[in-house]
């Protein structure tokens, strides 16, 4: 590598760790990004070669026209919202909202995605097709930002998209890519149980709620185990239990509430209607009643074979012995990429950001997480690279 083009490297490493660090500062819950989004239309329109639109209020659009020929459309994705988490990390650039932080990843995979446009749309003579980056809203609450940029129609035209995530459970320096299925369709539901409240000393006098929402949660756990093949993966996990106020009555009605996980569509169908089998077996039994409350949520999400075996060559050829690329395995966790998967074929490449030696081992979802910014750099050379790979025409 040239003194310049090391010199180059260089600048657009700190660059993009600026920006996710200013992001990471300046958080923003889903469907209210507004200031992000502002952020990162303003750093795109400093670049050369872009048509930036906002398909929604709170994402933006860029789209690169390939000057090196005919080819693919290729659609490259990045998340943007944060979580309602106060910071307990003790960065110097911590969450400047009380009670909001970037504990996903989220700043990250933002900030990669602006270090790929703009090394792309410098040198649109290295490039076939068309580019477009979104810059997507709400991926942490249902309905999801993806599916709504997706009925704003920037799928239209598109041959194949590719997100990433940033994961710190898995160390900096390995990539991990998976055929087929790679995250869960995650389902939420809420029951509300009714039965006759009363004195505790006197339950006789009671349709005792509690009772038979013991009865439901100990039901529920043999839809999975006992009703369906063990190898075909389902998670049922009632999270929530609310009823009662005092220790001396027994309450009118109990709530529960809890996930379902499924890969399957046809078993996603099936689990609630078992669901609602047991309810009303044991509801009738005891001489009370219920409310399901059933909420589908995304799609499960598949990575195209083709696509994924594509992205093997340009990690290999990108990155080479800098990282390990490890096949992933099915996980139970959701994402709303899959919206973005019933337009075009695509996949989803996690990339390794944790780091222990630097104590940077805090799950997701937790308020001390953080990124090995290491990591940055990886997810902006994947960017490129399968920009410039994808958008090459098929023979």
């Amino acid at each position: 590598m040239t003194d310049t083009l090391q010199s180059e490297r260089e600048a657009l490493r700190e660059q993009v760790i600026a920006w996710r660090r200013y992001l990471h500062q300046h958080p923003e819950l889903s469907f209210q990004e507004h200031r992000t989004a502002a952020f990162v239309e303003a750093r795109l329109r400093e670049m050369p070669n872009l048509t930036v639109t906002r398909p929604t209020p709170t994402s933006v659009l860029a789209t690169l026209k390939g000057q090196a020929g005919p080819g693919r459309t290729v659609l490259l994705r990045a998340d943007m919202d944060a979580l309602p988490i106060q910071e307990e990390t003790g960065l110097a650039f911590a969450s400047q909202n009380p009670g909001v932080m970037h504990a996903c990843g989220h700043d990250g995979h933002t900030a990669m995605l602006l270090g790929a446009a703009q090394v792309l749309s410098a040198h649109p003579e290295n490039l076939h097709g068309e580019v477009r980056f979104i810059f997507q809203h709400a991926e942490e609450a249902f309905p999801g930002g993806a599916q709504q940029v997706v009925d704003a129609g920037i799928m239209d035209g598109v041959d194949v998209v590719v997100g990433t995530h940033l994961m710190s459970p898995i160390p900096t320096g390995v990539v991990v890519l998976r055929e087929g299925p790679l995250l869960a369709a995650p389902d939420g539901f809420e029951i509300t149980l009714r039965g006759k409240g009363g004195h505790g000393a006197n339950p006789h006098e009671t349709v005792d709620p509690v009772v038979i929402a013991a009865q439901v949660i100990l039901a529920f756990q043999t839809i999975i185990s006992r009703q369906r093949d063990p190898l075909e993966p389902a998670v049922l996990s009632v999270t929530q239990i609310h009823g009662g106020t005092a220790h001396n009555v027994i309450p009118d009605s109990v709530t529960l509430g809890g996930t379902v996980r499924t890969f399957d569509p046809e078993l996603r169908e099936w689990i609630p209607r078992q669901m609602e089998r047991l309810l009303r077996g044991i509801t009738d039994a005891y001489g009370a009643s219920y409310t399901l409350d059933y909420r589908q949520g995304y799609r499960a999400l598949h990575n195209d074979p083709a696509t994924t075996g594509l992205l093997r060559e340009v990690v290999r050829d990108t990155l080479g012995s800098e990282v390990t690329l490890l096949e992933g395995k099915p996980n139970m966790g959701g994402e709303d990429f899959s919206a973005y998967l019933t337009k075009a074929p695509g996949t989803f490449i996690i990339i390794g950001a944790g780091n222990v030696e630097e104590g940077i081992t805090a799950p997701h979802h937790h308020p001390r997480f953080t990124i090995d910014e290491r990591a940055l750099e990886y997810g902006v050379e994947l960017y490129v690279a399968a920009a410039r790979r994808l958008t090459q025409p098929t023979a």
